[in-house]
């Protein structure tokens, strides 16, 4: 979709959309390139390192048998299919089937328990799922409180009454499915907010949210197609990183993906396998950036041409940490699952200002405003905000009309973060509206604190929350995770205070700082601040 560029001006000043009007995501992510020639669309890597190869040929025809299975069993356009699946070769035959029947699939985080399932069926109306073993043992114990629910599909061979065996009905099925006409508007996944604050929201998108992706994914993995390009993320498919900016922004490309279904994420071990497998694009969220940090990964003989990282801000000394590590830089993005990748950044293009999340991604107008929807001049802190209309940006809050509509202001949509742009057209971020610190008369966001204690030694990650204060309205409160060779003491607290201090500002150092084993996270690795808040 980009026409490459020497300069980010030149690259944002002449980008039009071209969204046509009749579009479809199984045609345009797979069947295009479904011509015969066998085409490398998955490398999957099981728990036990054996690997299986797909083409694109394969998955359009096991995704066309698919869909003749739940059209055989009473399901049809408009209707919820949820797809309750980890990395694996099933979940994009499940999505597809949905997208070319005119369905709308609902992507599910595998580790959910059973209230958080249940609570996304019985919202979404969901009227089939395809699960695992693992997920149906969940399943199972709410079955009874779907009404909606008419068809579950296992992907293993093991028999359960109630449900049918995912394999064994596509292989029976017939291989030709004509795809529906759908325009670029018409409805596609439904998928859940990761729930920060109060219940998740489910984000309606669009056929033409992949295509809303493609400009900032381009960019930011320094454009694509490259030959020998091959894509690995630890970041689940259920999720909109995962599963639109990887799995299906790059097979829109034509671009080969490795899937990989690991018991935990292994620092080390997520290296080596990039390495033996000639790994030439990764999306590494923070998270996963700072767990590679704190177990001191070594660079095996990585041959990366991207990294693609966000989810939370990256911070300056993470950024350092990982251009000395695989010798190129990380590029940051920002976005969220209501409206994605706005913000972007690359190396190549303008240089990268560590902390800074980058400038607006090409189609995009971004710009900081108030609650109102007013844009505020250069260098004041407000709300990131999107102007719409916008390819990317969902249709609505699945049943939500109100929500929805608080959701804009003017001509923004108001993402809830707060940010600051600078005189050079950097994004900066703050915090989320609701982390927003009140102490002493300052307003502080943790953002800045939590890059601060990044820089110390001992610590591997950090979470910075603010406590009721009699005095000061909020006391700032730090939670810190010790890398490896550190052990809690009363010293080692006093010492990281003092450090924020000096590095920061007297008025931002936490007063309070409570060591502990791991931060309590959303699925797609974001602190929850609301728990540590409500821990005191």
């Amino acid at each position: 979709m980009l026409t490459e560029a020497s300069t980010y001006d030149e690259l944002y000043r002449n980008f039009r959309w071209d969204v046509p009007d009749r579009f479809n995501m199984a045609t345009a992510c797979c069947d295009r390139y479904a011509d015969g020639s066998n085409r490398l669309a998955l490398i999957y890597v099981d728990e036990d390192g054996a690997t299986t190869r797909t083409s694109f040929d394969e998955v359009a025809e096991m995704s066309r048998r698919f869909a003749n299975v739940l059209k055989a069993d009473g399901l049809s356009r408009g209707d919820r299919i949820a797809v309750f699946l980890s990395q694996s070769l099933e979940l994009p035959i499940a999505h597809l089937a949905a997208f070319r029947s005119g369905m709308i699939s609902i992507p599910l985080f595998a580790l959910f328990g059973e209230d958080a399932l249940e609570f996304r069926l019985s919202n979404s109306g969901a009227r089939a799922i395809i699960t695992d073993e693992s997920g149906w043992e969940k399943l199972s114990k709410i079955r009874d409180r779907l009404p909606y629910l008419q068809a579950i599909y296992v992907t293993t061979s093991i028999a359960h009454a109630g449900a049918k065996p995912f394999w064994p009905a596509i292989e029976d099925a017939d291989d030709v499915f004509p795809t529906v006409d759908t325009s670029a508007d018409d409805p596609a996944l439904i998928i859940y907010t990761s729930g920060t604050t109060g219940n998740p929201k489910g984000a309606l998108h669009a056929h033409r949210v992949v295509l809303g992706h493609l400009p900032n994914v381009e960019m930011c993995h320094n454009f694509l197609p490259r030959p020998g390009d091959l894509m690995w993320t630890p970041a689940d498919w259920a999720w909109i990183g995962g599963l639109i900016n990887a799995l299906f922004a790059f097979w829109y490309h034509g671009i080969p993906l490795v899937g990989h279904r690991a018991r935990k994420f292994e620092p080390q071990a997520a290296m080596t396998m990039m390495a033996e497998l000639g790994i030439r694009n990764t999306f590494l969220p923070p998270t996963a950036l700072k767990l590679m940090r704190q177990a001191d990964v070594k660079n095996p003989g990585l041959n990366l041409r991207s990294i693609f990282t966000g989810g939370e801000s990256l911070g300056g000394e993470l950024h350092g940490w990982v251009n000395e590590t695989f010798g190129i830089d990380a590029h940051e993005v920002f976005g969220q699952t209501e409206c994605n990748l706005v913000i972007g950044s690359n190396s190549n293009l303008f240089p990268i200002r560590p902390g800074s999340m980058g400038k607006a991604t090409p189609g995009f107008d971004v710009r900081i405003v108030n609650d109102k929807g007013e844009e505020l001049p250069r260098g004041a802190r407000g709300i990131i905000g999107v102007r719409q209309p916008c390819p990317c940006t969902m249709i609505e809050y699945w049943k939500n009309p109100e929500a929805t509509a608080k959701k804009y202001a003017g001509e923004f949509l108001l993402t809830g973060d707060l940010g600051v742009q600078d005189e050079d057209g950097y994004f900066w971020y703050v915090s989320r509206e609701d982390d927003v610190i009140t102490t002493a008369g300052y307003r502080v966001g943790p953002s800045e604190i939590e890059h601060t204690l990044m820089k110390h030694p001992a610590v591997a990650m950090s979470a910075v929350v603010g406590i009721p204060d009699p005095i000061r309205t909020e006391s700032i409160k730090a939670w810190i995770v010790l890398r490896p060779g550190f052990a809690p003491s009363d010293e080692l607290a006093r010492e990281i205070q003092e450090f924020v201090k000096v590095q920061l500002a007297a008025h931002e150092y936490p007063r309070f700082v409570q060591f502990a084993e791991t931060l309590p996270m959303t699925a797609t690795g974001k602190v929850l601040r609301r728990e540590l808040r409500a821990l005191g």
